[in-house]
């Protein structure tokens, strides 16, 4: 068995402000990590920390991008286990999204809409949670996700552990 770490966010950045106001949940974003240090996490979100709507397939760490520029980045930090089968497939598959990444767009609109409770699936477009979402679902992890996915959903998952909540910049693997 293997673990991989899901990454739930709040950056503060005005465009999660104003998403966290409105769905009054604790995260804003997702990110699926392999390795516990979460020097990567990969995830759909800003290709330019200072352009919230410029989006794509990105790879995130404690000092690389958007978390780099928001330290104050709030995060709780979730493992689950999987088999060695699944957690090799999922390598294969973020690696696979990291070489056609100018392939996949940013969801944006379909962001928006999950806070009206409607769903917009375009081929090829994602916002975080529909990805973290979608890895899982590739290897018949957590199925029971709902079908428009928001980031706090994954907190609801039946072998998922909280290890860490705090600052994302706070975090070490003690």
């Amino acid at each position: 068995m293997k673990e991989i770490y899901i990454v739930l966010a709040h950056t503060g950045t005005i465009l999660s402000r104003m998403i966290k106001l409105y769905t009054r949940k604790k995260y804003t974003h997702s990110s699926i990590a392999l390795e516990k240090d979460l020097k990567c996490m990969y995830s759909f979100g800003r290709l330019n920390p200072y352009n919230p709507f410029w989006g794509g397939f990105v790879i995130e760490g404690k000092n690389i991008g958007t978390f780099k520029r928001f330290k104050n980045t709030h995060v709780g930090v979730y493992s689950m286990e999987v088999t060695d089968e699944q957690y090799k497939n999922i390598k294969n598959e973020i690696e696979r999204f990291n070489r056609e990444k100018k392939e996949y767009k940013f969801n944006i609109l379909g962001m928006f809409l999950t806070s009206i409770n409607i769903k917009l699936k375009r081929e090829n477009y994602f916002y975080c949670a529909e990805f973290v979402k979608y890895i899982l679902e590739s290897q018949n992890i957590a199925t029971n996700l709902p079908d428009i996915i928001k980031p706090n959903d994954f907190t609801n998952l039946e072998n998922i552990k909280l290890i860490y909540e705090g600052k994302l910049r706070e975090y070490n693997l003690k």
